[in-house]
């Protein structure tokens, strides 16, 4: 094994075609690890401080421990990959890699030491290119580490979801274009709470009595339930926040003990494309695309915030009240289309 520069080896431009071996080797990891973890919900000793994450973030005893299992699963495998994960940043076997694997072990480690169902394991894949980006993605499997449920999707093949029992599942897209109708998730941890309701109360307020909004703690869980029909949207606005009202960034370090904490690609790169390839809207908080965003990386200059939704009219309310919201701490003029 080998730390080094993402993306500083990999094949021809263009990157290698999907070959099945390597989405056979991120499904059995992700199932693994999945496994792994099932006995460690809601136990107090998973709750131990183990650390800081390559991004700033808590490392907890249980992230610790799925981190360690990925990088023995891989490094027995005989297979040229790459790894980056959210704990350990970037590895890799047996060079070159051909293709390189973005893993979150736990994307929601919060929910899971409380035995809540809003854990997963996310992993996505991309050729091994010279400076990947999301537009890279090619697979991406997620697996419910308390139900069970298996999301797949490949780049231009649509979406796989099964129950934890195997069951085909058909998506279930809403059709919902009403915000005071809105079911949506937020991103809360690691922003700070004033500023971040200062951008996003107009909506929360909209939705909060004939809608719902939930803080569910996991940026993968979130955007699957839009696939399943029970969320419309997510929606995380801290990077931009910090773009277009900079001063806000003390108040973000603030609460991140000293580091900026927002999504990272590890986070939402194969969420994105399962959601894109079943025909979700996703962008960021300012309606850009997240095609040419730089796939491996954690700090301030990777992390991006995202806007996804059910359909193409509920993106557009939804980034018009982002957008209003950012005005309120930016000033007037900032944040318009």
């Amino acid at each position: 094994m080998t730390a080094g520069t993402p993306g500083s080896s990999g094949s021809a431009s263009g990157g290698a075609p999907l070959q099945e071996w390597v989405s056979e080797l991120a499904d059995d990891l992700a199932v693994q690890l999945g496994d792994l973890v099932v006995p460690h919900l809601g136990r107090a000793a998973a709750r131990a401080l183990a650390g800081r994450a390559v991004g700033g973030d808590t490392t907890f005893a249980v992230d610790e421990m799925a981190e360690a299992f990925a990088t023995r699963f891989l490094s027995t495998q005989d297979r040229p990959v790459a790894v980056y994960s959210e704990d350990r940043g970037y590895q890799e076997w047996h060079a070159p890699a051909e293709y390189v694997l973005i893993i979150d072990p736990i994307d929601g480690t919060r929910p899971a030491l409380a035995g809540f169902e809003a854990a997963c394991v996310s992993i996505a894949v991309a050729p091994m290119v010279e400076r990947p980006t999301m537009a890279d993605v090619i697979y991406g499997v997620i697996v419910e580490i308390k139900e069970g449920g298996v999301f797949r999707a490949t780049r231009g093949g649509g979406v796989d979801i099964r129950t934890g029992v195997g069951r085909p599942l058909t998506p279930s897209i809403s059709a919902n274009n009403d915000l005071s109708r809105l079911f949506w998730t937020i991103g809360f941890r690691g922003r700070p709470a004033s500023e971040l309701v200062a951008v996003l109360g107009g909506l929360i307020d909209r939705s909060s009595v004939d809608g719902a909004v939930f803080d569910i703690g996991s940026a993968t869980y979130s955007m699957t339930r839009i696939l399943t029909g029970q969320l419309d949207a997510y929606v995380d606005v801290g990077p931009l926040m910090i773009e277009l009202a900079p001063w806000v960034e003390t108040r973000f370090r603030d609460v991140g003990k000293g580091h900026v904490l927002n999504n990272s690609p590890y986070d939402v790169a194969a969420s994105v494309l399962m959601l894109r390839e079943a025909g979700c809207v996703v962008t960021d908080a300012a309606g850009r695309s997240l095609e040419d965003r730089p796939l491996l990386g954690s700090d301030m200059d990777y992390q991006m915030s995202v806007v996804a939704s059910a359909n193409p009219g509920l993106h557009e309310a939804i980034l018009t009240e982002v957008a209003a919201g950012v005005r309120a701490i930016a000033g007037p003029g900032v944040g318009s289309s």
